[in-house]
């Protein structure tokens, strides 16, 4: 597909961007290339291809909740700014 200068400039001023003279043929290139590769991809052969919501069927998988001791509590403290009763203090959130 061939993109015409005018369609570059008024793409440009859609997204409120200010190109420079010089800049105007790279963006022709890179909408040319991103509009031919999307014909490319709408013209992909898809006779006799399953229908695929996802690409595997994995699903969600959640591990129970299960509350384990931590043995080195110091060593898990030692850079706390503060701590009380043994566990990290932290300034209120409100």
């Amino acid at each position: 597909m061939q993109v015409s200068k005018e369609e570059i400039l008024h793409i440009a001023n859609l997204a409120h961007l200010n190109l420079e003279e010089d800049e105007i043929d790279s963006y022709i290139l890179h909408l040319q290339d991103i509009l031919n590769f999307a014909n490319i991809v709408n013209n992909a052969p898809i006779e006799n291809l399953d229908i695929t919501v996802g690409a595997n069927e994995a699903k969600n998988v959640f591990r129970k909740d299960e509350i384990k001791v931590f043995q080195d509590n110091e060593g898990l403290l030692q850079n706390a700014v503060e701590k009380e009763k043994n566990m990290f203090k932290i300034p209120k959130v409100l």
